[in-house]
């Protein structure tokens, strides 16, 4: 078994929440880094990068760890959406959502700060929205208040009430920790969580 301490580069409380579920401890820790996308940057390609260097960046204070280092991004039309930060924006991009199909790309990395190495990876998740009224949107809004997650829904609240279906591997996918490829790759780093 690997002796190695788990960190969580992220401050983000959901995604604490769900690598609890694995019954592992760890800490926590929040990287800052430059999250910009470049120009021209694939989806899939930012959210890898990201997640990787969200990782790294927290190997200073952690030279001998397991890092996990993750990010999301929404995609509508071929458009990223981030984080709304006020409820008019949450209004506008849940109506941009409205009755499409929406992608999430998860990035997904874990950096052994002790021999350098990297697994990364990325989780996409498909969400069909429904077709939602402005009435339903602004009272989505006011009662959730998702302001802080990007595409502006909870799904592990009140969300579920905005879609038709949901496709994806890993339903922790869109919360923004994929576990079942995080439990993968604990595995290559010795890590058996049901061990």
């Amino acid at each position: 078994m690997n002796k190695q301490t788990v960190v969580l580069g992220s401050g983000s409380k959901y995604r604490q929440m769900v690598l609890e579920k694995l019954g592992i401890s760890f800490l926590t820790h929040s990287p800052d880094i430059d999250e910009t996308p470049y120009e021209q940057e694939d989806p899939s390609d930012l959210v890898k990068r990201l997640s990787e260097n969200k990782a790294k960046a927290c190997s200073i204070d952690h030279p001998n760890a397991l890092i996990i280092g993750s990010d999301q991004v929404c995609v509508i039309d071929g458009k990223i959406l981030g984080k709304p930060h006020t409820e008019e924006r949450a209004f506008d991009q849940l109506s941009a959502a409205s009755g499409k199909h929406v992608t999430f790309y998860t990035g997904l990395s874990l950096y052994n700060s002790a021999t350098g190495k990297a697994q990364t990876d990325v989780e996409p998740f498909h969400v069909h929205f429904r077709s939602l009224s402005e009435v339903e949107i602004r009272n989505y809004v006011k009662r959730e208040l998702p302001l802080d997650c990007a595409g502006s829904f909870k799904c592990e609240g009140l969300g579920i009430a905005l879609f038709e279906k949901l496709d994806g591997r890993d339903p922790n996918t869109l919360i923004g920790l994929p576990l079942i490829r995080l439990r993968e790759m604990l595995e290559q780093e010795g890590i058996n969580v049901l061990g």
